[in-house]
Order: structure tokens, then C-alpha cells, then sequence
């Protein structure tokens, strides 16, 4: 992982994943320990555990050049069809594992690549093939990417009648050449279109996702993206700071050229942008829930985000995914064919995996919830025996004394500007052994 940019220095964005999406790293999951993951399967869940699901689509139209998700741009309906059975087939071998068997999800998620990339018939085939092993009727949450040039009135109504609660649409931007610069397949005429039906058609919760940050952004292209989004008064929206990941184009060519610095804004300027739709949102009614979503009104939710944050259990499916069971986490083979051959031989497609010890947990929850701007450490110490003020007593002294956060109480409240940097202070409440290695 690249170390956190120091403030003092120059802030430019540079190749490196920055992001904090798990603990510990990603590159600590080892294929040699693939096991633990199918010997916790086996096992009976903890009582009382949050369960959901994650389905990983991993088709597109075009590749984002920022992009670092596994997708795919060449596969015909075939390989879909092949790839919608070996998911479902998944599904139905986890359903017979101890640690599945019988649990509904609570929420449930499907990401991609794009998962409005697929057509009707395909979704159909594949909400009702994984509903036969694993039915989510109880679930409180559905939520289904999109890209808006790939949803037409049918398909949207569609998604709708199959349970899909909450539709996010990757807007990311209104300016067609912006679009276009980043390699993005829609086009902004299409975005009014798409979330015109979606809000026609009924949808509880219509999130869209803006990029602070995109190769030619700019100062006034991003006001007219806040009024627009203003405009169209979404549920909630999810605004990110562009990162540019080793495996994206971006980086690919920044290697070529010997570049070090990424063609996008530098990291002040992307919380400068950040914090100001959010505070345009918030004088529209919206309240800032997480240092990346702002929402109105009672019924916009955020269930599996707050889930994988609190502990839950997830069973992801799909090449690459990632799971998190009973303390073990694991990612899926994450090529798509020796995936397919994994599943079609009757295997589960496990790579490699970590057992999680209870400290690791404890940092992990911790740090993912710091990003919702304020905890209450007496949940740590009622779940964990520990209380956090202790635990991470140096790393609290010291943010607190640069100002980004106050302690008041029981309760760690992050400052609004230390929450638009919150991923560059998570690093100090890794452990030690941790801080210095890559991330994915």
C-alpha cells in the first residue's frame, strides 16, 4: 500500500490503492490457508450474527480507465449464461455448508463490473437460481449497481418486480467530455433518462455516484455537478475522491511514461470538492452520514455498508469476491475461466484466505466505523472486552492534537475536515506489522 500523503508535502495523487476497505491488508490473505475458510464453512455460525450477500458481475461495455475491479468487455452470451450457472451453482454448495445453511441475508448486494450490464431473461435466471438455495425474502436491503446506459424501461421495471430496493446508478459525472476522457461507456444524456424511469417506476432508495476528481474535472464543472445532483434530489448519494490502484489504465500508462504524479486533481483539491457538496447537500436537506454518502429522509439506508462495518457475516459470489465468515476471510479465484473450471468440478472457488484474531477484529470494526464520522467505544468494549480509548490510545492523542477528531466521553467524533481524509488516518491503528506493507 502507498503510505498515507504527508500534509505538510505536496498532496499530488500518486499509483497506489488508498481506500481502506478491509483489515488487515489484503495482501496478507495467503492461498496456503484457503483451507481455514472451507473448515469455518463447515461450522455452525455464532449466534445472533448479521448475514448477507454479495453476487459479483463482472461484465462491462467498456473498462474505466480509473477502474480496478475484476471486469470483463469480452465476453459473448454464452460465457454470461456460463458464468450466471457457475454463480448459482456456488450459491447452492455454500447453502449445504453449515455456516450458510439455513441463514437468510439480510441484505443483499450485487456489484460489479455491471450488473445492469446483464438482460432481463439473465437476471431473472440468475435472482431466481439463487433464490432457489438461498431465498432473501427476509432481506431489508437489495441494492444493484447500474450504468444508465444500460437500463431501458424494462429492465428497470424489472429489477423492481425481482426485489431490488435500492438502484444505485454510477453517474460519476454529467459532462459528456469528462465522460468520455475516463473511458466511461455512458453518456450524460442517458443519466436523466434512466433515473427518470427509476423514479417513476417506484424505488424505495435511488443512490447516484459521483467521482470527485475525474481526468479533466474542474473547479466549475464541479459546481454544476453538485446543483445537478441537487437537482434531481436523489435518496442518497455516494461521493468518492478519485485513487488511481496499481492494476488501473491510468497507472498502466503513468508506468510507460515514468510519470510518479496521477492527470487528476491533487488530494486537497478532492476534499475541497468533497466537502463542498456536501455541505451544498446538506443545505438541501441531506444529512452527511459517512466520509463518502449523504442521504435524506428516514428510508435511505445504507445496510450492507453498515453490516460488513459491524461484524456481519458476507458470503460473496463471483470470480474474485471477497467473504468474511466466523472470523476467516476469503477471496474466490479471481480469473474468470480457472473460476468457471473451479465451479463446474464440483469445487468451491476459494484462492486464499486469513483467520482473523480477536485484536484484528477489533481494529477492523473500529477503523471501518470511524469512517461514519462519530463511534460510541462503548460498543468495542461491550463486544470485545476492550475499551478503544486504551487500546488505541496513541493514535487518538495524536489525531486529536492535529485536530482532526475530539474524544467526548465514550464517543470518538472525527472533525468534518479529518473525515474527507479519514482513510490517510486509519494507517496509524493498524498494527505495527501491517503499516508498511501493499494493500492488495
Amino acid at each position: 500500500m502507498s503510505p498515507p500523503p504527508d500534509p505538510k508535502k505536496s498532496e499530488a495523487t500518486t499509483t497506489g490503492n488508498y481506500f481502506v476497505a478491509n483489515y488487515p491488508p489484503f495482501s496478507c490473505w495467503k492461498r496456503e490457508d484457503a483451507g481455514l475458510a472451507v473448515a469455518r464453512l463447515a461450522e455452525q455460525p455464532a449466534a445472533n450474527t448479521p448475514f448477507g450477500l454479495y453476487v459479483h458481475i463482472p461484465f462491462c461495455r467498456k473498462r474505466c480507465d480509473f477502474c480496478y475491479f475484476r471486469v470483463y468487455t469480452d465476453k459473448d452470451s454464452r460465457a454470461v449464461k456460463r458464468y450466471i450457472n457457475a454463480v448459482i451453482e456456488e450459491v447452492r454448495m455454500h447453502a449445504e455448508n453449515a455456516a450458510v445453511k439455513g441463514r437468510k441475508p439480510e441484505f443483499v448486494y450485487f456489484g460489479g463490473g455491471t450488473p445492469s450490464y446483464l438482460s432481463v431473461d439473465q437476471l431473472t435466471m440468475l435472482f431466481d437460481g439463487i433464490h432457489q438455495h438461498l431465498p432473501w425474502d427476509a432481506a431489508r436491503e437489495v441494492t444493484f449497481e447500474c450504468e444508465p446506459g444500460t437500463l431501458q424501461e424494462k429492465k428497470i421495471r424489472a429489477l423492481k418486480d425481482l426485489g431490488v430496493t435500492r438502484l444505485s446508478l454510477g453517474v460519476e459525472n454529467f459532462n459528456p467530455d469528462i465522460l468520455e476522457r475516463n473511458n466511461r461507456a455512458h453518456r450524460a444524456k442517458e443519466i436523466d433518462k434512466a433515473y427518470t424511469i427509476a423514479r417513476e417506476v417506484g424505488f424505495r432508495q435511488v443512490n447516484i455516484d459521483l467521482i470527485a476528481g475525474m481526468v479533466g474535472e474542474t473547479d466549475a464543472n464541479w459546481q454544476k455537478c453538485i446543483e445537478r445532483t441537487i437537482e434531481m434530489a436523489p435518496d442518497s448519494v455516494t461521493i468518492y475522491q478519485m485513487e488511481i490502484p496499481y492494476n488501473t489504465t491510468v497507472a498502466g500508462r503513468m508506468k510507460e511514461s515514468g510519470e510518479n504524479n496521477a492527470p487528476v486533481a491533487d488530494w486537497e483539491t478532492k476534499r475541497r470538492w468533497v466537502d463542498e457538496a456536501f455541505s451544498a447537500l446538506e443545505q438541501h436537506g441531506f444529512h452527511v452520514g459517512s466520509a463518502y454518502t449523504a442521504a435524506r429522509g428516514d428510508d435511505a439506508k445504507f445496510l450492507y455498508r453498515d453490516g460488513l462495518w459491524h461484524g456481519a457475516d458476507l458470503l460473496g459470489v463471483g470470480v474474485a469476491s471477497f467473504s468474511h465468515i466466523g472470523g476467516v476471510h476469503f477471496q474466490n479465484v479471481h480469473d474468470f475461466d480457472p473460476y468457471l473450471e473451479v465451479v463446474e468440478s464440483g469445487q468451491l472457488p476459494i484462492h486464499r484466505a486469513m483467520q482473523v484474531d480477536a485484536d484484528q477484529r477489533l481494529i477492523r470494526e473500529f477503523i471501518l466505523q470511524l469512517k461514519l464520522g462519530s463511534v460510541d467505544t462503548t460498543y468495542f468494549t461491550n463486544k470485545f472486552g476492550v475499551d478503544p480509548l486504551e487500546r488505541f490510545a496513541e493514535p487518538l492523542a495524536k489525531h486529536k492534537k492535529d485536530g482532526y477528531l475530539t474524544i467526548e466521553g465514550s464517543r470518538v467524533i472525527i472533525a468534518r475536515h479529518g473525515l474527507l481524509q479519514v482513510d490517510r488516518l486509519l494507517h496509524d491503528f493498524f498494527a505495527q506489522e501491517h503499516r508498511a506493507v501493499r494493500y492488495a
